[in-house]
């Protein structure tokens, strides 16, 4: 693979947003923003609410990974969160699964939902959720020729360091997801194994979020 056209965005949705993390303070007059248009690229999105002033942001549907027909907005939206959660904003969201109590644990490294659906025990899923939550839980880092991805969802540090430039440039085409004709069986094979890519209906997603520099030692996270 020596080059990869940039994926084509399943449809723009719009979110609202708040200035502040805490929800009581978001009452006051003059913390809600004007309702925002996600009509591009995940990271550039959630750079700008950042930027506007943004520290809660609420998805306007929950995401539903039982719905193979709606395969496309769970992968935008998980996506999504990802990108908020990687500039610490807190996210309004709800996620179905579609069986086994265990299913929330390649996604517990972004921002807990308000509610975990079509589990077991969705309320103490919910609390294990946020009782073991932390920026930083599975990342990853663009270098300079090579992609390096911490992963702590399984909770012990895995490493990865990603030099192949048909891998970098997989994990560059599934930033926001992408059908997953569009990347070799070998390449998809290797993220799945690693639980570094998720298969939702006929799309693949890059589950690591991006950082622009660790927020702590690197020994540390």
């Amino acid at each position: 693979m020596t080059a990869v056209p940039a994926p084509t965005l399943p449809y723009a949705f719009t979110v609202t947003a708040w200035r502040d993390h805490d929800e009581a303070a978001n009452e006051l007059p003059g913390m809600r923003l004007d309702p925002q248009d996600i009509d591009g690229r995940g990271d550039d999105a959630a750079r700008r609410l950042f930027e506007a002033g943004a520290r809660r942001v609420v998805l306007p549907r929950p995401v539903d990974l039982t719905d193979e027909t709606d395969a496309a907005w769970a992968v935008r939206a998980l996506s999504f969160v990802g990108d908020l959660t990687s500039l610490a904003i807190a996210v309004d969201w709800q996620v179905r699964f579609a069986a086994g109590s265990d299913a929330w644990i390649p996604l517990s490294h972004l921002h807990p939902p308000k509610a975990v659906l079509g589990v077991p025990d969705p309320d103490g899923t919910l609390r294990r959720w946020r009782d073991g939550y932390y920026i930083c839980k599975c990342i990853y880092r663009q270098g300079p020729g090579f992609v390096q991805v911490r992963d702590r969802r399984r909770g012990e540090l895995r490493r990865f360091t990603i030099d192949e430039p048909e891998y970098r440039a997989a994990i560059e085409l599934l930033a926001d997801g992408a059908p997953a004709v569009d990347v070799p069986t070998a390449i998809t094979d290797d993220f799945l194994q690693e639980e570094l890519a998720a298969r939702i209906g006929e799309f693949l997603w890059w589950m690591p979020y991006r950082v622009r520099r660790w927020s702590q030692a690197p020994r540390v996270i």
